[in-house]
């Protein structure tokens, strides 16, 4: 059933046109990601839809008494109300009733023989009993456990970004709606909460449309994709990776159709050449069909760019870590913590939120000095550090202005020179939106345009924090595939799993002051910990595990000495398909879509080794203690 109906919705910003006359329907159930890159008016789209903003043109249908609950990407929030009020902002009956039944235990908890609190909070039990309101105030309860949201009497003006980001997805979360809107829900959150959110998100009811650039997220929750690009809509019937391989399809029909368009145009050229004279109706319409061709050119230009820049040498020594701590009064985010950085390292930094991540970067920026210890920087070093607040930039700036501040030109590494202004086209930046005041610019366009900035200082060690964070995903995309050919040093605060697998080949983990170094991606090390996991598990079963009573036979069944007799070959099967995924690996290391389907194959792979493994040793001991009672 339609609960939207989107039609011929036009929206444009004085000179600039974000989409024209684009339709598509929401359903129930329908789980929507919406993708493009940035300026192409995702956010501007969410917020039609929310009716927090109108189109130029076109309808929004909704069925009758629907209800719409969004997450904007900068939630505005009164700076001096409790984060329990903003919580429960929600004017919808059942979220009031759990508000006022929050407020009556919190007003209790300080004074629990205070006798009108407790008749209070009795009344109010009554109340939540009869609207059956349980549900909602132990699913509230939940969301805000899982999202690290404990201290309700917080003022919202004492919470880090991350946090209000948090409060406001919250306050979202809890309350009961027909379609969720979600602009960027990931952003400034740890990759445990992301997991928790994914999870949730794919098993809650109702019609959810989001914008994220987080491409594990999409592949995982959502069932159907549009695409905002150029000006148009395209819709897909799957997830992130059906989308990726239906665009590529849609494109090369285009590219067919255009070249069949270039072929019959060449001909009508030569016919009108000829001097034909339009005197007949024949030749009138054929002259027609002429003028109906040559303006029906499309733009095949893909939003592709190109950032295979000359790095500066870097030398033998590069940056050695030796032993530094970092306190902030009597936190310690740092804890006697070595490595020496080599050449062509590929770090990934992850951990809890406030953990000391960006800590360690603005360390080796030179940005913080260290409680104790020394960092010891290379005379080559020459770092870029792409931040998660963009240098402060003149919004009465032009676009090109602010570039051409820190190079006219830069040189390729096949040694061509590119002038700032080619840069910025590489960049999606056309000719008009380079003399674009940055004020204009959306806050995404301003993260690739400060990106640009940095890269054409020619950084030989890149440091990246949260780098995923408001670029879009052709940015990420090619951001990924400069790394890939980047001759320095890369080190990335990250919570994008699909940007931690892609690109690093350590990943150092943060956990209460200590950073715990393990070779391999995220995937890599998430297979670790719950390995690590699981043996503790098993450790505490066999602790707990009641002694098995005496003079009880141990035997085979029939089944089991079947599994027992086959296991070790099937053991090694999955070994060698392993080695085979390994080397495919290897081999489309530069194919992203394709590394993805072989990463996620090996992970199926590896789990079904993993349980055969258990299964083997239960049966191996079983086997000896079988023999050695006869």
């Amino acid at each position: 059933m339609n609960i939207i109906k989107v039609e011929n919705l036009s929206k444009s910003y004085g000179e600039k046109n974000l989409f024209k006359n684009i339709s598509f329907t929401v359903n129930e159930g329908d789980k929507i990601g919406v993708i493009g890159i940035n300026g192409t008016g995702k956010s501007t789209l969410l917020k039609i839809i929310a009716n927090i903003n109108y189109p130029d043109s076109g309808a929004v249908n909704m069925i009758p008494n629907i209800t719409i609950e969004m997450l904007n990407q900068d939630t505005e929030f009164e700076p001096n109300i409790t984060v329990l009020e903003q919580i429960f902002k929600s004017e919808a009956p059942i979220i009031k009733l759990v508000k006022s039944y929050e407020i009556a235990i919190d007003k209790l908890n300080k004074e629990p023989l205070n006798e009108n609190y407790q008749k209070s909070l009795s009344l109010l039990s009554d109340k939540m009993t009869a609207i059956n309101a349980w549900s909602a105030e132990s699913n509230a309860k939940t969301i805000l456990s899982k999202l690290g949201i404990t201290n309700f009497s917080d003022k919202m003006n004492t919470l880090s970004g991350g946090q209000k980001k948090r409060v406001a997805l919250a306050s979202t979360l809890i309350t009961p709606c027909d379609l969720l809107i979600l602009d960027e829900p990931t952003n400034h959150m740890d990759n445990d909460t992301i997991d928790w959110l994914e999870n949730y998100l794919k098993t809650r009811k109702g019609a959810l449309l989001m914008v994220t650039h987080d491409r594990y997220f999409l592949d995982r929750v959502v069932n159907k994709t549009i695409e905002l690009e150029k000006g148009s809509l395209y819709s897909y019937p799957g997830n992130y990776s059906f989308f990726i391989e239906k665009r590529l399809e849609r494109r090369e029909m285009a590219k067919s159709s255009e070249r069949k368009r270039l072929n019959l145009y060449k001909r009508e050229l030569q016919w009108m050449r000829a001097g034909c004279k339009a005197r007949s109706t024949k030749q009138n319409a054929r002259k027609q069909r002429f003028e109906k061709i040559e303006n029906g050119k499309v733009n095949l230009k893909e939003d592709n760019i190109d950032i295979a820049l000359l790095q500066s040498r870097l030398g033998r020594k590069i940056i050695n870590i030796n032993n530094i701590s970092k306190n902030f009064e009597e936190k310690i985010v740092i804890k006697d913590f070595s490595y020496n950085i080599l050449r062509n390292d590929r770090i990934g930094i992850i951990g809890d939120n406030g953990s000391g991540k960006s800590t360690l970067l603005n360390i080796i920026a030179g940005l913080l000095s260290p409680t104790f210890g020394e960092i010891e920087i290379g005379e080559t070093v020459k770092i870029g550090y792409f931040s998660q607040v963009s240098e402060k930039i003149d919004n009465s700036k032009r676009a090109i202005e602010y570039i051409k501040e820190t190079a006219e030109f830069i040189e390729t590494i096949d040694g061509t020179k590119i002038t700032a202004s080619q840069m910025m086209e590489k960049f999606l930046f056309t000719s008009d939106m380079q003399w674009t005041f940055i004020s204009k610019l959306s806050g995404g366009e301003k993260r690739r345009l400060f990106l640009l900035k940095i890269l054409m200082n020619s950084p030989n060690v890149l440091l990246l924090d949260e780098p995923t964070n408001d670029l879009d995903i052709d940015s990420l995309n090619v951001l990924e595939a400069f790394i890939d050919d980047f001759s320095g040093v890369v080190i990335a605060v990250s919570h994008d799993r699909y940007f931690l697998d892609r690109t690093c080949q350590n990943i150092f983990a943060y956990k209460n002051g200590q950073i715990t170094q393990h070779n391999g991606n995220y995937s890599d090390y998430k297979r670790f910990e719950n390995t690590v996991l699981l043996e503790s598990c098993e450790e505490k079963i066999v602790k707990t595990k009641p002694a098995k009573a005496k003079n009880v036979k141990l035997k085979f069944t029939y089944k089991e000495k079947l599994e027992f007799e086959s296991i070790e070959a099937k053991i090694e099967d999955l070994e060698n398909k392993i080695k085979i995924v390994d080397k495919e690996m290897l081999n489309n290391s530069s194919d992203f879509e394709q590394l993805s389907k072989l990463q996620n194959e090996k992970s199926i792979i590896e789990n079904e080794l993993l349980d055969k493994m258990e299964r083997y040793e239960y049966l191996y001991e079983l086997n000896e203690k079988i023999e050695n009672q006869n």
